[in-house]
């Protein structure tokens, strides 16, 4: 699978799941108006920003605090199609990948400094790489993803998977 989108890029450590949708959202159902106040915590401007099928860099331990499902769709309705990380929160993460939202892709922590916001990348789930493609085809490796979450991946995520 291969992706092609823009960077937004944030890279602080520690955005956590208030952050990423604010609490007095959490009782929006409307996935749509929910992702209206994605990352509304730290950027109220983010949801103008995105395009269907970009991606965030950000730094370590990104969805971290509640295990809140409101994250994960926020962000995928928002446009936001993979999240480039050092870490996740491991519920996050789990959330991300069983709900079939969004794809939370591990990076060397170098990477941070190397891509820029609004940088155009492309993104091989195959090779394991990324191409910054505004930054001469610079190629940076990431963190395949295990034969068990690759599978959910495909799937289209765990309810999915489980049906097969």
């Amino acid at each position: 699978m291969i992706l092609q989108g823009t960077v937004h890029k944030y890279s602080k450590a520690n955005i956590d799941t208030d952050v990423i949708i604010p609490g007095p959202y959490l009782k929006i159902h409307d996935h749509d108006e929910l992702a209206t106040h994605a990352m509304e915590g730290i950027d109220p401007e983010f949801t103008k920003k995105v395009s269907d099928g970009d991606f965030l860099l950000v730094g370590n331990n990104f969805g971290c605090g509640s295990s809140r499902e409101h994250a994960p769709i926020a962000l995928s309705k928002s446009g936001i199609r993979a999240i480039l990380s050092p870490s996740f929160a491991r519920i996050f993460y789990r959330n991300a990948i069983d709900g079939g939202y969004l794809l939370p892709i591990e990076i060397d922590e170098n990477i941070l400094d190397q891509i820029d916001d609004k940088d155009k990348i492309e993104i091989n789930l195959e090779n394991h790489t990324i191409k910054d493609m505004t930054k001469d085809n610079k190629i940076y490796d990431i963190k395949p993803f295990s034969k068990i979450i690759s599978e959910i991946v495909e799937a289209g995520g765990l309810f999915n998977y489980n049906k097969t």
